[in-house]
């Protein structure tokens, strides 16, 4: 069932569209600042806001504690009774929804019971959204407690091997097969805490941090409609009760700890920076050294899972949040991400050249002298980048206005960093696009100073003709080095020195080796009784205990390019050696004349 547009809604509430919630707090710790609501997680919407994926896989259904008793006797409507039994029978219809289905065997069953449980959940939701006074004190344990008989619950086992990235625009996500209740749960439950009438003071006693926790351990469920809705219904908790707000940020930080050191797995990882998006907007002024330490010590390492694509822009968002904030954090932020720069993922190395350039349009003059030349550096990598979409996405950064006027001021340093780069990949970079703003890159420089961008000309040509040197130089050394190889009368003989070496590491353990000088006179190759058995090959002693015929075959080998060999199996070895094709059974037919 799409989620009811209501005039009365306030804007970003699950009412209004619910993937933008995060924004549209109004919690005294969530006044401060006008900006842009952070994105929204992606869930592909039809025509009538159900999601549509790819090929539907059939529905799996969460672990539920079904009820004995199932059999429910439709209750009369809530508008038709007197105001004296109003409240009495709204508390029936809650504990008539306390009543658990099975969805996960045959769909069919029950149905007419389920049928009167859907119609009192959507009764009750109107109700709660169309009248004042209706949350009186009795009613609000009967409703967080059919709230939890509902959802909290044991989750499915995930259908995505563990480690594998999730694709939201490929991979089918797991749909609840219990979804026609628990919309309606949710959505009730949603409007209670929206209502005029909601008292925090009294709902406290009963919304408390076991509650919190419950909840949070749904983000990791596989349906994107129910993430959806714990989104808004979290931060409408965070919003109204003030005492749970630093241990919902606590609980937050220990899912993200595990996620990024344990499991890398974790469905709700995108919704969860959504909410802290809007939690990071509402901070006083000056930052607490608890959400600092959250920045760089949860929120950067978030950088380096695998998976980074599938939260991305909620975690740059909470990103530049914290460094509008505050912008003496903008060097270690910028620090850490060239520290997590991907080397071989290059649609990942794209995601981070997104980031950058958000986090660039924010920062101070100051601060952008800071990191300047460790930045630059990495972008001279990106521009010789072969991936053409990084290179592209490196050299886009010579659009945005605002850079360009960081580095016109500062082009004394970074002008000598970039040429290079910038010159080089001008004449061999493979796609001509990038030849394109390359070009474009240079003009800019080129129009930005005349003299800087002639002497940084010079020295590229000046240091390319001493680079032509010194290879000139080591050509000619190695050169001089075989003129002299080839006039020492003793190349034979280490060649066949070298030989032998390489016969005894391969025929003989350490323990049979004698190295030279050890126990041997090198000169005259006696021992150390003066027998001459060992035969010395210009410092390099063969072992007496091989026989004369094995040393004069050593001696004499003819010198051969020896190649490195894979260990051969013995048995295969005999096999190959005594197969006989048996050729007069493959005798071949004589050909016709006619052929």
């Amino acid at each position: 069932m799409p989620e009811k547009k209501d005039s009365d809604s306030p804007p970003g509430s699950a009412a209004s569209g619910g993937a933008g919630t995060a924004a549209g707090s109004s919690s005294p710790a969530e006044n401060g600042g006008a900006a842009k609501p952070p994105p929204p997680t992606q869930i592909n919407r039809g025509k009538y806001g159900s999601p549509q994926v790819k090929n539907i896989r059939r529905p799996s259904s969460s672990r539920f504690n079904i009820t004995q008793n199932r059999e429910l006797t439709p209750l009369p409507p809530l508008a038709e009774a007197s105001a004296a039994e109003r409240e009495e029978l709204f508390i029936q219809k809650i504990r008539q929804c306390t009543v658990l289905f099975d969805f996960s065997r045959d769909v069919l069953s029950d149905l007419k019971w389920k049928e009167v449980k859907r119609d009192a959940l959507q009764e009750m939701v109107e109700y709660v959204n169309s009248n004042t006074g209706v949350l009186t004190e009795a009613v609000y344990p009967e409703i967080v407690r059919m709230f939890a008989l509902n959802l909290f619950r044991a989750l499915p086992p995930s259908n995505n091997p563990s480690g594998t990235e999730f694709d939201p625009e490929e991979d089918e996500p797991t749909l609840e097969a219990a979804w026609p209740h628990l919309q309606l749960v949710y959505e009730f439950f949603f409007r209670c805490l929206e209502s005029e009438d909601f008292q925090p003071s009294v709902a406290k006693r009963f919304i408390d941090h076991r509650f919190v926790s419950n909840l949070l351990e749904l983000f990791d469920s596989e349906d994107p409609r129910e993430r959806d809705f714990l989104k808004t219904t979290l931060h409408r908790i965070y919003g109204k009760f003030l005492g749970l707000r630093a241990f919902i940020r606590k609980q937050i930080n220990n899912i993200f700890y595990s996620f990024i050191y344990e499991t890398e797995r974790h469905n709700g990882v995108a919704e969860l920076l959504e909410i802290l998006g809007s939690i990071i907007n509402g901070f006083a002024l000056p930052l607490k050294a608890e959400h600092k330490t959250f920045l760089l010590k949860v929120l950067l390492p978030l950088h380096k899972v695998r998976s980074l694509s599938v939260y991305h822009p909620q975690l740059a968002y909470c990103v530049v949040q914290f460094l509008e904030k505050d912008p003496s954090l903008t060097q270690p932020v910028i620090m850490s991400l060239l520290r997590y720069w991907p080397k071989v993922h290059s649609p990942k190395e794209v995601m981070f050249l997104n980031e950058l350039e958000e986090i660039l349009d924010v920062i101070e003059p100051a601060e952008f002298q800071k990191v300047m030349v460790p930045l630059f550096q990495q972008l001279t990598k990106c521009v010789s980048s072969p991936h053409f979409q990084v290179a592209e996405r490196a050299l886009y950064y010579w659009n945005n206005e605002y850079i360009m006027s960081l580095i016109t001021d500062n082009a004394a340093v970074i002008l000598p960093i970039m040429f290079p780069a910038l010159y080089k990949n001008s004449k061999n970079h493979w796609n001509k696009t990038i030849h394109g703003l390359i070009y474009n890159a240079l003009k800019l420089f080129m129009d930005m100073n005349q003299k800087l961008f002639d002497d940084c000309t010079q020295k590229y040509r000046a240091e390319m003709n001493k680079e032509k040197e010194k290879e000139f130089e080591r050509l000619n050394a190695w050169k001089r080095v075989e003129e002299k190889a080839k006039q020492n009368p003793d190349v034979e003989s280490v060649a066949k020195m070298l030989e032998i070496v390489s016969l005894l590491d391969e025929q003989y353990p350490p323990s049979l080796r004698i190295e030279a000088g050890a126990g041997t006179n090198a000169k005259s190759g006696e021992g150390e009784d003066g027998e001459k058995d060992n035969k010395d090959y210009n410092g390099i002693v063969v072992p007496s205990v091989l026989n004369p015929a094995e040393k004069k075959k050593m001696a004499d080998k003819p010198l051969l390019r020896r190649k490195s060999d894979l260990p051969a199996d013995i048995l295969t070895q005999k096999s190959l050696e005594s197969y006989q094709r048996a050729d007069e059974y493959l005798t071949t037919p004589p050909q016709s004349k006619d052929a």
